[in-house]
């Protein structure tokens, strides 16, 4: 899939040792608005990333989780190989830009999933999250309600996490407690959509369903906290590591 202003390079292989081959890929990005995210993934999970604003690197793992993630990068300087590549890469989204100027920005809408984190019981805080997944760019904006009227205690917004294919997915979560008969919705909206995407979840259907969502994007995570990004350059590292 082309895209416009994004470039695709392999930067690094880090080696990984193990019993099983392990697929370990970084990522780095970086817009046009000056923004960058830097982060690993280990075999298609978000392991860890680099907060610029904080300096700082955020583990989205357990550390006592077998292999720890924490050894996996053993010998390598995090922060400052970071903030390293992303002055080469918003150096590259300059260059990137200016070439494509006359070149429509390809766009792909979204498509959402609802579904309650825990198995529902009336009375019993739980949590509801909206799946947003394979949009680009990375810009939506994602709103709830119960029963019909606007909802924004409890609601979070996750980072915008990259696909494979250069689209992006991203996580929305509403903490509540379920009563029978409630019912609860999460929209989505993009400009690649014609309309704003609705999915609605109802507390007294969920017998029939309520493990859909264990199944779904398993070891991804939630990492909390809005990121948002605009059009700029993406570049992928990937690297398949066996003993």
């Amino acid at each position: 899939m082309e895209r416009s202003v994004t470039v695709i390079l392999v930067l690094n292989t880090v080696c990984v040792f193990s019993q099983i081959p392990h697929d370990l890929s970084y990522l780095l990005g970086c817009f046009v608005n000056g923004t960058a995210v830097v982060q690993f993934d280990f075999d298609s999970s978000e392991v860890l990333y680099f907060d610029f604003q904080r300096n700082e690197v955020i583990y989205t793992v357990p550390l006592s989780i077998e292999p720890d993630p924490s050894k996996i990068l053993v010998g390598m300087n995090i922060p400052r190989d970071a903030l390293d590549n992303r002055e080469i890469c918003l150096a590259l989204v300059v260059v990137a830009r200016d070439e494509e100027t006359d070149q429509p920005e390809e766009q792909d809408p979204p498509d959402s999933i609802l579904y309650p984190v825990e198995e529902v019981e009336p009375g019993v805080q739980n949590s509801l999250v909206c799946f947003v997944n394979h949009f680009y760019p990375p810009s939506i904006k994602v709103s709830w309600t119960k029963n019909g009227l606007p909802v924004s205690e409890g609601v979070s917004l996750s980072r915008y996490h990259p696909n494979n294919d250069q689209t992006f997915h991203q996580f929305s979560t509403l903490t509540f407690t379920p009563s029978e008969g409630d019912i609860y919705s999460c929209t989505v909206e993009h400009e690649a959509l014609e309309g704003p995407l609705t999915r609605i979840w109802e507390a007294e259907a969920i017998k029939s369903d309520q493990s859909f969502g264990l199944d779904v994007f398993c070891g991804g995570g939630l990492c909390f906290g809005l990121f948002g990004f605009v059009t700029g350059v993406f570049l992928f590292v990937r690297g398949n590591h066996e003993q």
